[in-house]
């Protein structure tokens, strides 16, 4: 369990009084691995607090006269007389059986884990009976084979000199990687779970836990720090051993440490492999394999390292033969296990490649993607889950991010259930992979609280729902309800006020799923949840890159609101989940929890602080649904408009859009003092509702920030509406060519020999090669500097141009909107985490030009401040460069109306 009730322990000791000191043998295998000796320990230690005297002996001839616990394997020949009767024990891995006769108890385990979990569970037993438990039968085993939590070996923002991902083993970066008695408590609660495996992730950990004899310059840390994280890595995996939990690091690809780069003068991150960086990466994780032989990996092939062809190549000929050499250098055979990450990249092709050189493989993929929002995953992703599920390895399913959960408790055990009920049948997983609830911040929780509040204690009840369902998802409601009630009864002092509280975590635990799978731009990293959205995202989601996962794959069957509103329009007949009963049923869910919390009050009697909190957070996800209440009424109101062009559809907008405010500057009041920002993530990688970055430093973050974004929000459509109502304003148009003006040229120079200058205007060439013309653009761009180079040689291979940015720019490039690879296509900010590392992944200006016989064209602009730079667009395909502007003259973000008619 993840919290445990010192009045309990008090009252136990009370009854130890009574007790005269019975003698309890408790007989071990001649021959124990350290966690049946960790499981023993559990017992003896409950036993003595309840005042038995207690021995440890090994197996032998000699006979008994006290009771007497047998522990061991079905299997031991060593075990006293009986042990016939439990070889023949129908248990899988990691299973046990609790059986008693007469004055003794046998614990019995399929291995060395099930012993472990056995011994635990007759320790609590005897705890909660304060006594040696009589009539013992019990047979129990895992559901799910591999079921685990991680640690992010990262921070909210990306270092100074660094990019996304490159955090190195140092004390500056992760103080409660060096504190022991953390990784002692954290450790414990996790086999109290019987939890058996441990994620760190981080992007390149190899340059902080070995060093290289052919790259010495390569390690990141000094030679102390080094000696260090050695220490602590062994320290980690030997007490994580002992409670049959397996370690294992995760790492992205295409990476080297930052002195390597240094001392080659290449790039920390590639997009494909290259002699050198390949035979770095190898002989790093040979050495890995090599110091930590009982560690697994976990590789993430995509995002930096790009195309099937190129990470079928890492993975079969670096990350596979690493491992092997690192096995030959031990004199091993055994093979490590590598877990294969279904990010950015085709699982089925790697597998398929992988699996004939080596068989220890697992996959995992997310569940809900990067958020919680449904119990019935479908669609194009659960069909990946199962092509992974089937392939004959273990399938993992990662359970991510949480994105639109974060900062607020979640303890909707219901729901919980649920989704590892989905796992299991409908995914046909075999493992589970837990994020927590507030990634990034680790080990620290948002609240704003001094002591700040750690994550494994704050969250203790989405740790143990989710590990309990894990060992078992079938369990009957009852007896659930009965359990969470009396897990809730024990931290908050009554049990009225727990069966209150469970019934408002799990109506409340509904709102931020349902909401975000139907209105959401993406289930993904990219978008905080908790601070709303903006009225364009939700009326006009297409130009901030919706990822269509999300409800194709992570919502029920049903209508986002552009569809919905031409049904209505058209008096079609609705399918599914709608906007309007989605919107109802988040409100009714909310106030339902929110009476719960107000009724449970009067009868808390213990930990009224913390309850103060759940009673907050319940407010808060009250407040929430109520504004995407109104907001998503106004979107409904704006799109009808487009139907109807009557005003009264705008003045409704209006007056819904008023009092969607009026929740989040309740909501804002609310976290306010309670929150220190809305989401782990402090970079420009947040960019729904608003980007993540204001000139390079974090911002957004916080309600009271984006709340004056809002009332802009609103004031600008009541002015628009007035000035629609007045006849100022084309109603087709919010920037008309007649708005515009001419942009100045910023200062840059060109420093390649694979490009050259051209203007633009009329009738310009804008390729090197071809004799595609400009027949019509947007006029804020005449007269610009583009840069113009080979169309075939930018659909064949990724351009890369050296420009000297002599005053900080924005770079205009133009994206021709046709999916044909032989054009760049905007790279997908749910998969790319560079996506929009300089502001680009979103269009400012649609239809921006028409070009003689080519696709329609989208201006995106990327952001560089003075310097010179390797430009280079993600991606293979050919696009334009119509030049640079200052970077203190925004781009208006428009419809220029250059439609192409061919």
């Amino acid at each position: 369990m993840f919290y445990k009730s010192k009045i309990l322990l008090i009252l136990l000791l009370a009854v130890s009084i009574s007790y005269s000191a019975e003698s309890v043998t408790i007989v071990s295998p001649q021959k124990h691995v350290p966690r049946i000796a960790f499981g023993i320990e559990k017992i003896t230690t409950v036993l003595q607090t309840l005042g038995f005297e207690s021995n440890v002996t090994r197996t032998g001839n000699q006979s008994f006269k006290d009771k007497i616990i047998i522990i061991g394997t079905r299997n031991n020949s060593d075990l006293p007389d009986g042990n016939d009767a439990f070889s023949q024990i129908e248990i899988d891995k990691e299973g046990f059986v609790l059986k008693s006769d007469k004055d003794r108890i046998y614990v019995i385990g399929a291995d060395p884990s099930g012993v472990l979990y056995g011994c635990l569970e007759l320790a609590n037993r005897i705890q909660t009976a304060g006594a040696l438990p009589i009539d013992l039968d019990v047979t129990d085993q895992p559901s799910m084979v591999l079921r685990g939590t991680v640690i992010g070996m990262q921070k909210p923002k990306i270092l100074p000199d660094r990019k996304m991902y490159e955090y190195p083993y140092t004390p500056e970066n992760f103080p409660f990687f060096y504190d022991k008695s953390f990784w002692k408590e954290y450790l414990d609660l996790m086999v109290e779970n019987r939890l058996n495996t441990l994620y760190l992730w981080n992007g390149h950990p190899f340059a902080s836990l070995v060093k290289l004899k052919a790259y010495p310059y390569a390690i990141e840390v000094s030679d102390a720090i080094f000696e260090k994280n050695v220490e602590m890595f062994e320290y980690i995996t030997t007490e994580a051993d002992k409670r049959g939990i397996w370690i294992i690091q995760m790492f992205y690809n295409i990476f080297v440490s930052q002195p390597f780069a240094e001392k080659h003068n290449i790039d920390t991150q590639h997009r494909e492999p290259s002699p050198l960086v390949s035979d770095y990466n190898r002989k790093s994780i040979a050495a890995f394999v090599e110091k930590y032989p009982n560690v697994g990996l976990l590789v993430c092939l995509g995002e930096a390292l790009r195309g099937t062809e190129n990470q079928v190549e890492w993975f079969t000929k670096v990350i596979i033969p690493g491992v092997k050499d690192g096995l030959n250098a031990l004199g091993k055979t055994e093979e490590p296990p590598i877990v294969l990450r279904a990010h950015a990249t085709d699982p089925k092709a790697i597998m398929e490649a992988a699996l004939p050189l080596y068989k220890n493989l697992y996959t995992m993929a997310k569940y809900n993607g990067e958020s919680l929002t449904t119990t019935e995953p479908r669609g194009p992703w659960r069909q990946v889950h199962l092509d992974m599920s089937r392939l004959g390895s273990q399938h993992v399913v990662n359970v991510h991010i949480l994105a639109n959960l974060e900062p607020f408790r979640y303890g909707a055990q219901r729901f919980i259930q649920k989704s590892v009920q989905a796992m299991e049948e409908r995914l046909e997983a075999q493992g589970l992979h837990l994020y927590p609830l507030f990634y990034w911040n680790w080990p620290y929780a948002g609240d704003k609280v001094e002591p700040q509040l750690l994550q494994y204690e704050r969250d203790w009840m989405w740790y143990e729902a989710w590990a309990r369902y894990a060992w078992n998802p079938w369990r009957d409601e009852a007896g659930e309800k009965a359990y969470w009630i009396a897990r809730l009864a024990e931290k908050f002092g009554s049990e009225q006020a727990a069966v209150n509280i469970l019934d408002a975590l799990n109506d409340a635990g509904e709102c931020a799923p349902m909401l975000l799978r139907r209105f959401g731009i993406t289930e993904g990293n990219r978008q905080t949840f908790s601070l709303g959205m903006t009225l364009d995202q939700l009326a006009n989601p297409e130009p901030y890159s919706p990822f269509p996962d999300l409800w194709l794959s992570q919502a029920p069957p049903g209508e986002r609101l552009q569809e919905y509103a031409e049904k209505e329009w058209n008096e079609q007949p609705h399918v599914g989940e709608t906007p309007p009963s989605v919107i109802h049923g988040a409100v009714e869910f909310a106030d339902r929890a929110m009476q719960s919390i107000q009724q449970a009050e009067k009868y808390v009697t213990r930990n009224k602080d913390e309850f103060e909190r759940y009673k907050n957070d319940i407010i808060c996800i009250q407040l929430l649904s109520w504004n995407f209440y109104y907001k998503v009424k106004a979107a409904m109101d704006v799109l009808r408009y487009d139907f109807s062009n009557d005003i009264h559809d705008l003045k409704s907008a209006e007056t819904n859009l008023v009092k969607s405010l009026d929740y989040f500057r309740e909501l804002t009041e609310r976290t306010r003092d309670t929150y220190s920002m809305a989401q782990s993530m402090l970079t420009y990688h947040r960019r729904i509702p608003f980007p993540g970055e204001v000139d390079g430093t974090p911002y957004n973050y916080h309600w009271t920030q984006v709340l004056p974004l809002y009332e802009e929000e609103l004031a600008g459509f009541k002015q628009y509406v007035s000035d629609l109502e007045s006849g100022k304003v084309d109603p087709n148009l919010r920037f008309a060519d007649k708005d515009m003006e001419p942009y100045p040229n910023a200062d840059y120079e060109l420093l390649s020999d694979n490009g050259e200058y051209y203007t633009v205007e009329m009738g310009a060439r804008v390729f090197t090669d071809e004799d595609f013309e400009i027949q019509d653009i947007a006029p804020e761009f005449i007269g610009l500097k583009g840069i113009r180079f080979s169309n075939k040689q930018a659909q064949n291979d990724v351009m890369t141009f050296r420009i000297k940015v002599n005053e900080p720019l924005r770079l205009l490039v133009g994206y021709f909107k046709n999916k044909d690879s032989q054009w760049l296509q905007v790279p997908n900010p749910d998969f790319e985490a560079r996506a929009n590392e300089r502001g680009g992944f979103a269009p400012r200006v649609r239809n921006a030009a028409i070009i003689s016989e080519l696709p329609a064209l989208d201006l995106h602009n990327f952001e560089y401040e003075t310097g010179v730079y390797d430009v280079e667009m993600i991606g293979k395909g050919s696009y334009i460069i119509l030049g640079a502007v200052p970077m203190d003259r925004k781009v208006l973000k428009r419809d220029a109306k250059r439609i192409v008619s061919h």
